[in-house]
């Protein structure tokens, strides 16, 4: 097995779906008031927190843009469509949790997400008591790219972070992880690995079962 002491994920789109079912919503909210594809603006919000995301969306559509108007309306068709543990996990969710949890490794999560909604989301889907401790973007003050979060959990957990793997899916994660000094590994979603992930990451891998057995081979 490779030489490590933690694990720390990203949520959105490495434990659940949610990136996709969250571009859904925003879709319809999109239709609704005619504003086009909007595609290219969520995309560019991948990974950071309710704070950047408002502003990349202001910088995009303008100062008057009804932002939180819109983003209630999205918040309202996707917890309406998946609460209650309905929000689709990835491939491999269990399967890497239970193997870290066996190997005796640290596992943590950074995400951007606010906390009350990540405990609900980990806590519908029967995972959460798998992780030693949650940093949310709500208890940051620099959202991701910044390393801050990746930081902070490495420091709850008590593990350096050139000792810990980041698991991520988006640029503005994987830039987080690398900038604090974890091994990155990428599981694209939305986003393929372009030529910068290549070179932030340790590794670049398909699925989270992909992912257990890079971290189980040197």
């Amino acid at each position: 097995m490779r030489d490590f002491d933690a694990v720390v994920f990203d949520m959105d789109g490495i434990i659940f779906d949610s990136e996709r079912a969250v571009l859904e919503s925003w879709y319809v909210v999109a239709d609704r008031h005619d504003l086009g594809d909007i595609t290219e603006a969520f995309l560019a919000c991948t990974g950071v927190n309710d704070r950047e995301t408002k502003e990349i969306m202001l910088r995009r559509f303008g100062e008057d843009f009804p932002y939180d108007e819109y983003s209630k309306e999205a918040s309202v068709i996707f917890h309406e469509k998946y609460d209650g543990g309905k929000l689709p996990m990835k491939i491999g969710v269990k399967e890497i949790l239970t193997f870290l949890k066996d190997s005796g490794k640290k596992i943590a999560l950074a995400s951007s997400t606010r906390r009350p909604v990540v405990e609900a989301e980990l806590r519908d889907a029967g995972v959460l008591d798998y992780f030693d401790e949650l940093v949310t973007g709500d208890v940051v003050k620099k959202s991701k790219p910044d390393p801050e979060i990746y930081l902070l959990a490495c420091e709850k957990i008590g593990v350096a972070p050139e000792r810990c793997y980041a698991i991520e899916d988006s640029y503005n994660g994987v830039r987080s992880a690398s900038g604090g000094g974890l091994k990155a590994i990428m599981v694209p979603d939305l986003l393929p690995a372009n030529d910068e992930m290549k070179k932030l990451t340790e590794s670049v891998q398909e699925s989270l079962l992909d992912v257990i057995d890079y971290l189980k081979n040197e």
